[in-house]
């Protein structure tokens, strides 16, 4: 059967034989195994063409065979831009290239290479801003051609969620140096997380051939194996992909549907490193490729990459490369090799007795494609004869296959994402990785090792600093230190007729790069963003190098000084669903949690924290929270709000520190007061508001919101560590539980447990504070009335909650007291016009929109924020948070659907709804919004959207209830 004709076992070890499978590409059908990729499948069949290119449309095949280039984008039913490299082939699918018109072999965009002089690097930037205007002709047409896939529209999301994990040491590639050093921190004692990108698990062991004997890999990637397998301190995360370093070693990693956020206390990086193209006219027809990739598929897929082979290469791995061919049934009629020296002799000797010919000081000049220009057919080689430069006449070698190694780029990435420097040494073309961040260290050839006996003593050595680092152990193993060369110093050979691309993704030649400095872009993170070079899906894998070498010659510095562009997480391109996957927070719950689940309580999420929303079953929420509301409003009703933050300040400057970090006056407020108090911060937006209790002349209680309160103390801390006040902060959010109990009982039910308190109008006013003891244990009582009734919070020790709330409901049976969950308290504070911050407030609200300005002392020289309210509010307000309302046979408006300036086709938003509910004390929707200025004023008919339709509402004066105020001051 075509397609399934495979180079004989032990090859194809991703592969399984006795399983057959066929899926169409373009509307052809193929044939492959299980285990194949997309593109293993399609080149086994011989097709190789499998995109086309991003700007000129040009063909592209196969590059790497990892997932390191976007020449194998393609189009899946569900997904676009995915590399068929890494998928996986599957039976039955139905798979598409990308990027062309009309059909991927007959592109009629293909002619835009003809016109590539009309489209010189940064063309876009120079030629679409003027006329005035003309952007908005030119954007359609550009957009169409440059799309990459199409997205799904129907594709029902996945289930993704994520996990957290611990270790002692966390390694990162299970290459040779990786195995080795995750078997050496297990041995001494260390618990081993060994992440990897692929399926399995040897990295270039799996397929690459170290040695003249191919027997050196297989055994030694067999050894290592068996001892990972089966050392029980080690954890192996295959086909998982370590996305991004941040600090202290906190490794998100990403596998399949899940992403790890993995914290290590020591991480060893051994992520190898990127093999490296020459650069030479047309080094993108299909058929060109990495030696490496060619490797790949004999190895791992069993897979021919061509019948004749030419090998180009800058070390002796392109000789070893080119035995492998050898091997499996490939001619090689010559490697190319571009240094003047050549192989080891010995090397070179066992590559003559296979056929081969040498050709030092040599490279290949221009690939030339078949009469379809979607296939290699021959190379012309030329004599290089200088740094760039090459002979004029040269010789012309048919073939199907070009295998390519200029060297390799250590895989840097994570690690300068951590701070870590990548520097580069223009006389040895050498790499290497200083500054590492702390408790990272680095082994292989991400290491610059690439000597296979070194790498495992380098993977040793780096565990070895692990072990150290744990505490395991004080004794340390000497550095590795390897001399074999790899990279070719200037494998970059600039053509007349261009076509010689330094950056595959974004189809950028040579010349566009120098160009890009006589414009006057010479740093290279200049360059990047003016030619996007490096911003494809690759992200400069591999046109990193080759750009610094040009940039660094073009303004006459050395690589060294040039750099490459900056690495930014991710490393791969991750999926939302990845990012916004199910997450385990953990949840926080009140003494009461379980008296509230006897009760019927439905539960929802109160930021980290789990609180009733109304107590009986969820069908019947609307009618519940109207009982709840009439309770608090008719006799009495009592809340759990253990979950309000609290903050204790201490010492002879607490009132001063009070008096700057919030807007109201603070240093004169009476002892037994309570005041409200609004949080600003350095831009003038309320962040945080709640109710501070002067205790004593240097003691405050402070509330903060339950989202709000660790940003609260975060903030407190900072500025204090500026200020240096004489003054203590506490979060005591977890060690204090509170109750608000309102309605008209309110005061009869706490007489009743409270004896020591006297709760007369006289004794305790509105917003007084007191102390007290319910059956000996300590009280702090707070008379505030966020419901719009007479109502007291009574904040108690986290460790009497549970009594005390049992004391309190048994007090408040013959009132008919009944609890009442979040939901109903947010309708009841919603008619007294109270706001929430976070919910009536966003990231630009300032006091004035909010109508706190009576909040805010005018007088005291400073707050935080203070300057910053001063200008917002002299400036020409755009907006205002008002009170409306609507009859309750209208549609209800939801939280975020926006406010218009009028009805009609023409209406402006000139705002949003924030709260909205049905008020059962009213008989109406009340709400509050933003609106324009323009429309504030009482009376003003405010057009709503809802569900497509305008709903029109009235701006009232608030509060909606009460606003004198007089039942909060009941006798």
């Amino acid at each position: 059967m075509k397609g399934l004709d495979r180079l004989p076992e032990p090859l194809g070890s991703l592969i399984d034989r006795s399983k057959e499978l066929s899926f169409e590409f373009e509307g052809a059908r193929y044939t492959a195994f299980q285990g194949d990729s997309i593109a293993s499948a399609l080149v086994a069949n011989g097709q190789w063409l499998m995109s086309r290119s991003f700007k000129y449309h040009r063909p592209r095949g196969p590059l790497t065979m990892a997932g390191q280039d976007a020449n194998t984008l393609v189009q899946l039913p569900e997904e676009p831009n995915a590399l068929a490299d890494r998928v996986l082939a599957k039976d039955g699918s139905s798979i598409m290239g990308q990027n062309y018109n009309g059909t991927l072999e007959q592109d009629k965009d293909a002619k835009l290479g003809y016109g590539g002089r009309f489209m010189p690097v940064g063309f876009y930037y120079r030629a679409f801003y003027k006329p005035k205007g003309i952007w908005d002709k030119w954007e359609p047409f550009i957009r169409k051609k440059a799309g990459l896939g199409v997205a799904d529209l129907n594709f029902k999301p996945t289930y993704h969620d994520k996990a957290y994990g611990f270790c002692d040491v966390a390694v990162i590639g299970a290459g040779p140096a990786g195995l080795s050093a995750a078997i050496h921190a297990a041995e001494g004692g260390a618990d081993v997380i060994l992440i990897d990108e692929n399926k399995q698990i040897g990295g270039a062991l799996t397929y690459h051939r170290f040695d003249v004997d191919d027997a050196v890999a297989h055994q030694t990637l067999s050894a290592l194996v068996d001892k990972v397998t089966q050392h029980p301190k080690i954890r192996v995360l295959t086909e998982a992909t370590c996305n991004a370093w941040f600090a202290d070693n906190y490794l998100p990693v990403i596998q399949g549907n899940r992403m790890f956020k993995l914290r290590a206390k020591q991480c060893v990086v051994a992520s190898g490193a990127f093999e490296q193209h020459v650069v030479f006219r047309n080094n993108d027809v299909p058929g060109i490729m990495m030696s490496s990739a060619a490797m790949r598929l004999m190895k791992h897929y069993a897979v021919k990459p061509g019948q004749k082979a030419v090998m180009l290469t800058g070390n002796d791995d392109g000789y070893l490369a080119a035995i492998e061919l050898v091997k499996n049934g490939v001619k090689v009629p010559l490697i190319v090799d571009m240094r003047k020296e050549g192989a080891d002799a010995s090397l070179a000797e066992e590559v003559k007795a296979l056929g081969i010919n040498i050709k030092c000081q040599a490279t290949v000049y221009e690939a030339i494609p078949t009469s379809d220009k979607k296939h290699l057919a021959a190379v012309k080689v030329h004599t290089i004869s200088g740094q760039g430069q090459v002979a004029r006449d040269g010789v012309t070698i048919p073939c199907d296959t070009l295998c390519m190694s200029a060297g390799y780029m250590p895989t840097y990435q994570l690690l300068c994402q951590g701070g870590a420097k990548l520097q580069y040494d223009d006389a040895s073309a050498r790499f290497s990785l200083s500054n590492l961040p702390k408790n990272v260290f680095i082994a292989g050839s991400v290491n610059g090792i690439h000597d296979l006996g070194k790498v495992l003593l380098d993977g040793q050595r780096a565990a070895q600093d692990c072990l150290v680092g744990l505490e395991f152990t004080d004794t340390t193993l000497p550095a590795v230190n390897c001399d074999k060369a790899t990279n070719f110093e200037w494998p970059i050979f600039k053509h007349p007729k261009g076509k010689d691309f330094v950056d595959y993704d974004e189809d950028l030649q040579a010349k566009d790069i120098i160009n890009a400095t006589r414009l006057g872009y010479r740093d290279v993170q200049l360059v990047k963003r003016f030619s996007t070079v490096g911003m494809g899906p690759s992200q400069g894998r591999h046109s990193a190098l080759p750009t610094a070498r040009l940039v660094a010659k073009a303004t006459q510095r050395s690589v060294s000084e040039t750099g490459v562009t900056t690495a930014r997480p991710p490393f791969v391109p991750e999926k939302l669903a990845n990012i916004a996957g199910r997450i385990f927070n953990p949840h926080k719950y009140t003494p009461m949690h379980q008296r509230h689940l006897e009760l019927g309580a439905h539960m929802i999420p109160a930021g980290i924290w789990r609180r009733p929303a109304f107590y009986g079953p969820k069908h019947n929420r609307q009618a519940l929270i109207k009982q709840e509301a009439l309770a608090v409003r008719n006799s009495v009703g009592m809340i759990d709000v253990s979950t309000l933050g609290g903050i204790e300040l201490r010492g002879p400057d607490a009132a001063e520190f009070m008096n700057r970090m919030y807007t109201f006056a603070f240093v004169k407020q009476p002892v037994g007061k309570t005041r409200y108090a609004v949080l600003t911060n350095e831009q003038g937006v309320v962040v945080d508001d709640g109710v501070a209790c002067r205790i004593g002349e240097n003691h405050f209680y402070v509330t903060a919101t339950t989202s709000g309160v660790d940003a609260v103390y975060r903030e407190m801390t900072k500025w204090n560590a500026q200020w240096r006040l004489q003054v203590d902060i506490a979060n005591v959010t977890s060690a204090f539980s509170a109750v608000n109990v309102a309605g008209p009982l309110a005061r009869k039910v706490l007489e009743k447990v409270c004896s020591d308190v006297d709760f007369s109008n006289e004794s305790f006013p509105y917003l007084g504070y007191r102390e007290g003891s319910i059956e000996g244990m300590p009280v702090r009582l707070l008379r505030v009335g966020f419901v719009g009734e007479l109502g007291y919070e009574v904040h108690m020790p986290s460790l009497f909650a549970l009594k005390i709330w049992d004391l309190l409901m048994d007090a408040g049976d013959e009132f008919n007291m009944r609890p009442f969950g979040v939901e109903t308290q947010r309708l009841l504070r919603l008619e007294k016009g109270h706001i929430i911050v976070s919910q009536d407030t966003d990231g630009m609200s300032h006091p004035g929109e909010l109508s706190l300005t009576w909040a805010i002392a005018r007088k005291k020289p400073f707050y935080v924020g203070s300057r910053s309210v001063d200008i917002v509010m002299a400036r020409e307000q755009t907006r205002k948070l008002v009170g409306f309302k609507l009859e309750k046979t209208a549609a209800k408006p939801e939280e975020g659907h926006i406010v218009l300036d009028r009805v009609g086709e023409n209406s402006n938003i000139t705002g949003n709804v924030t709260s909205c509910e049905y008020s059962p004390t009213l008989d109406a929707y009340i709400g509050l919004a933003f609106v324009g200025v323009a429309q504030q004023d009482v009376g003003q008919q405010v057009p709503i959207r809802v569900d497509g339709k305008e709903v029109i509402a009235t701006v009232v004066e608030l509060p909606f209830y009460d606003p004198e105020g007089a039942r909060q001051e009941v006798a």
